[in-house]
């Protein structure tokens, strides 16, 4: 598809997607920031409030590890429609070099992560498939 590159549409998009499943089969989609690192999807729990630190994402991976995360782009003019799918395994990094690297790959990325703590696990999804598309009317009049 022409300039249409996935992995690098997909790391610099400010927000994601992650989708797990619950223990019972639901589905659960929740917006994610998010980096990327060589084919790693790096993601973690921050201080913004919540309800609870045992976020469901949490336990949903601890039951079943497999997720996908989706980018997306909306415009008006559909030509320039767009969306990358990355499904992979997760694993949660509690304290480990891994939960260290996520966090200052966060902090590079995300400049709110300066005065916003960096107090949770640390998800990584191992992508094991890509998945794309973009209007192929776009692409075409690209070449």
């Amino acid at each position: 598809m022409g300039g249409f590159d996935p992995q690098s549409r997909f790391a610099r998009a400010r927000v994601a997607r992650l989708a797990t499943v619950a223990p019972d089969g639901r589905p659960h989609l929740v917006p994610v920031v998010f980096t990327l690192l060589d084919d790693v999807i790096y993601t973690a729990v921050d201080a913004k409030p919540k309800t609870t630190q045992r976020l469901r994402r949490l336990t949903n991976i601890e039951h079943d590890p497999r997720v996908s995360v989706l980018v997306d782009h909306y415009d008006d003019h559909w030509s320039q429609l767009w969306w990358v799918r990355a499904d992979g395994v997760a694993t949660i990094h509690h304290d480990d070099a891994t939960m260290r690297t996520g966090y200052e790959l966060l902090r590079a990325k995300y400049p709110q992560y300066q005065s916003v703590a960096l107090i949770g696990p640390v998800i990584t999804i191992a992508v094991e498939h890509w998945t794309t598309w973009q209007d192929r009317a776009a692409d075409d009049a690209a070449r």
